[in-house]
């Protein structure tokens, strides 16, 4: 399972419905933005584990961060941490906001839900996103004390972050990326 059929299923469409009513769109609208941002997310988190100190930081914050808790229980998305934790989440991941907003503007060109109504979403769906790789990472033993190496945990995430489950991330997020910058 990947990590669009990972939120998409939580909490049997819970997570769906509690981000939906959170910005006001229906599911399948949801849906459309869903598919169009988490590639993105993807990719920055991807540019982030390239190096060795990315890694490890995401390793950490994986480790500390808590994020499963917004798979487990999406209301928890309703309250302000929430929202805060995710621009902190987003500032990491794409390092600023004008990224942010070509992604939400993208995003918007490509399925008709307004750019404000997205801008609104990232922030609650990057804890999301940071979740489903918590427990990818908890799963693969990459989150317990002297789990898998390194590059084995990369490479639990990273496949993770396959969309198309051809053994490789990368194609998937060059291909999705043309359409954001």
């Amino acid at each position: 399972m990947n990590i669009l059929e990972t939120i998409m299923q939580a909490q049997g469409g819970g997570l769906m419905r509690q981000l939906a009513g959170a910005v006001g769109v229906d599911e399948r609208s949801l849906q459309s933005v869903i598919g169009e941002v988490v590639p993105a997310l993807s990719r920055g988190i991807q540019r982030n584990v390239s190096t060795e100190s990315g890694f490890s930081s995401l390793a950490n914050a994986l480790a500390k961060g808590d994020h499963q808790r917004y798979l487990e229980r999406p209301e928890q998305l309703r309250q302000s941490a929430a929202q805060l934790e995710g621009n902190a989440i987003l500032g990491h991941i794409f390092g600023s906001k004008d990224v942010s907003r070509n992604v939400a503007g993208a995003a918007a060109r490509e399925t008709g839900v307004d750019a404000g109504i997205i801008k609104k979403l990232l922030p609650l769906l990057a804890p999301v996103v940071m979740g489903a790789l918590s427990s990818r990472a908890s799963s693969a033993g990459m989150l317990s004390r002297g789990g898998s190496s390194s590059s084995s945990s990369l490479g639990a995430i990273a496949s993770f972050l396959d969309f198309d489950k051809d053994g490789s991330a990368i194609d998937d997020v060059l291909n999705i990326a043309r359409r954001f910058f």
